[in-house]
């Protein structure tokens, strides 16, 4: 049986995510209006998303259900 490889993160996924949204803009930025630029600006929405319900969900008003 293969052992899973662990890796400790040293930045928060809300930063990860605003990291990758930013360098996924400016890749797109430098490309001409199209397919691949509109793919990447998607990704870049996305990765907001998934950091604004990362916060709301390790927000201190949510509360636990019951």
């Amino acid at each position: 049986m293969q052992m899973r490889r662990r890796f400790k993160h040293t930045t928060s996924l809300k930063d990860r995510l605003a990291s990758f949204a930013q360098g996924v803009r400016d890749r797109a930025e430098k490309l001409r209006p199209g397919i691949e630029r509109d793919q990447l600006l998607k990704k870049a929405r996305l990765a907001d998303t998934a950091a604004h319900l990362d916060e709301w969900a390790n927000s201190a008003g949510l509360r636990p259900p019951r």
